[in-house]
């Protein structure tokens, strides 16, 4: 748990960084922890009775840019641009190409992105 929660702060502090390469690894932990914790939230939103879901809403603002980023080095560690983040916005089909991408094996070695990721 301890390494799951390491390797989250890890990507939080990288939230801006739209360059270089991330894993598999880093990726779904981040993707995966941010979907707990919004559910936790939403959970507390019901119970509180609050409109709209405000905890989990603020939630998942604070993590859009990093999600973003992490998206977008994701993208850069299977050869592929990060503007095909923008696929997502195409309903349902979009989001099933972009997880595609996100589970595809990384490029080995060196790509016009950079070294590939450590983890």
């Amino acid at each position: 748990m301890e390494q799951i929660l390491e390797q989250y702060i890890a990507t939080f502090k990288k939230y801006a960084v739209f360059e270089g390469r991330a894993g598999r690894r880093e990726t779904w932990t981040f993707l995966l922890v941010n979907m707990g914790i919004t559910l936790v939230l939403s959970a507390v939103d019901g119970m509180l009775g609050m409109l709209l879901g405000a905890l989990s809403w603020l939630f998942s603002l604070i993590v859009l840019l990093p999600s973003l980023g992490v998206g977008v080095r994701r993208l850069h560690d299977t050869g592929r641009s990060g503007w095909w983040v923008l696929v997502s916005f195409v309903p349902f089909v979009g989001w099933l190409v972009l997880l595609y991408f996100y589970i595809q094996e990384g490029q080995p070695g060196q790509n016009e992105f950079g070294a590939p990721p450590s983890s």
